[in-house]
């Protein structure tokens, strides 16, 4: 098993597809409509991406912006319709009104999927307690990730968030692998990868245009030399 770290791009289209794996990207996040933070793309944009690549692709399971689960049977619906594509990996994670795991939706959907593998997104940044999320998710079938950059500020405020995280792999609910993202740089990486830290997230570094221009080749190739060196 190669020791490789994971380097996860999110793509919008094909285009950025091609070019994060290009640049070295082990896995694709899709997603739409970054002005509310990454929503459900369309089953056309996967089954195009799909078409177009083939490393693997987590596909978001979100409906509206922030935390909240909106509209369950949307995004049971939504499941279902990828399921039916072929997606064979998501990301999902909401937070009920008091910042807790939303147990009731979260499930729902972890059913749906019938035992697919899933990333529980930044919503833990956003946590009453991250412990107590983590323990409450434990159990789940499929979980085996958690995005997160510490904090909901980002990578600066949440390094030693995650150093003691990743500490904590052998306790109960820390067993899914950290993947960090979320204001991440390249400057963050030392330290993260000596605490054993092996995935990391990227956007908005991926584009050095922003969000209205592509993935950048070069840049996700930046990101791929920095980790495997």
């Amino acid at each position: 098993m190669s020791n490789r770290a994971v380097l996860e791009v999110i793509a919008l289209d094909a285009e950025d597809a091609v070019a994060a794996q290009a640049g070295g990207a082990d896995r694709l996040e899709l997603v739409t409509d970054m002005a509310a933070d990454g929503l459900t793309p369309s089953v056309e944009t996967f089954t195009a991406i799909r078409a177009a690549v083939d490393i693997p692709l987590r596909v978001m399971l979100r409906v509206t912006d922030g935390f909240a689960a909106g509209d369950i049977g949307v995004l049971v619906e939504k499941a279902r319709e990828m399921r039916a594509a072929g997606a064979e990996e998501f990301v999902l994670g909401f937070l009920d009104e008091d910042g807790h795991a939303d147990l009731v939706a979260v499930e729902r959907l972890v059913a749906e999927l019938n035992g697919c593998r899933w990333t529980f997104h930044r919503a833990i940044d956003h946590a009453a307690d991250r412990d107590v999320l983590r323990k409450h998710l434990a159990d789940l079938p499929g979980l085996d990730t958690y995005l997160t950059a510490g904090s909901p500020s980002g990578v600066d405020a949440g390094t030693d968030t995650l150093l003691a995280e990743a500490e904590h792999a052998d306790l109960p609910g820390y067993e899914p692998q950290i993947m960090v993202g979320g204001g991440l740089r390249l400057e963050h990486l030392p330290r993260l990868r000596a605490a054993g830290i092996e995935a990391f997230h990227i956007g908005g570094a991926a584009r050095p245009g922003g969000w209205d221009g592509p993935v950048d080749v070069a840049a996700v190739r930046e990101w791929r030399t920095a980790l495997d060196g």
